[in-house]
């Protein structure tokens, strides 16, 4: 208990200071049929990033694709499966709001508040503590591991044309997310009491 109350003070102290205002950690992303389960055959490509704010609890994204064979009809993260399997939906359904659709090509960005469900898919809030903030948690998580990625897809590849691991960010990142990711856990078990 002793130990759990100066996690928080020390959480509270960083979250206080002026440097802690955010903490974003940037996750890159390079989209291509390769990577899909199982893998198909197209010239298709993408390239964009995944930008967390831990403080703001913000996702931010940028994607830009090209040469795909279909026509898009959706987009999302998976989540948090390993990297060789299917994941289920971890955010929107059946795409983001505002991606791209009936198209080869394109850009995205978006910004989404994680802390409204309307970020999510409903199934990987109840499945993952039924709030926002553990399914946020179980979503950083699994792309920390190396097991999120984002998936377009499209009329000719219903399963996905182009698909990508996002890359686990510099260590510096993890350090700060494994202080936010341990004050979460800390107010969690402290609203179970």
């Amino acid at each position: 208990m002793k130990s759990l109350a100066a996690v928080v003070a020390t959480l509270l102290m960083l979250a206080a200071a002026p440097a802690a205002q955010a903490a974003l950690i940037t996750f890159h992303v390079d989209l291509d049929g390769a990577s899909e389960t199982p893998p198909v055959v197209t010239p298709g490509s993408g390239i964009g990033t995944v930008v967390v704010d831990t403080v703001s609890s913000t996702m931010a994204l940028n994607l830009n694709f090209s040469g795909l064979l279909g026509n898009t009809t959706a987009s999302h993260i998976h989540c948090c499966n390993v990297p060789s399997v299917t994941s289920p939906v971890a955010t929107q359904v059946p795409s983001f709001a505002g991606f791209p659709l009936g198209v080869t090509s394109g850009s995205y960005t978006n910004t989404f508040d994680m802390t409204l469900a309307s970020s999510y898919n409903p199934t990987f809030i109840t499945n993952n503590g039924g709030t926002t903030t553990t399914a946020f948690a179980a979503l950083l998580a699994g792309m920390l591991d190396g097991r999120a990625y984002w998936n377009v897809h499209t009329n000719r590849f219903p399963g996905g044309e182009i698909r990508g691991a996002l890359q686990v960010p510099e260590p510096s990142s993890l350090m700060i997310l494994g202080l936010a990711l341990a004050g979460i856990a800390a107010l969690r078990r402290l609203s179970r009491r």
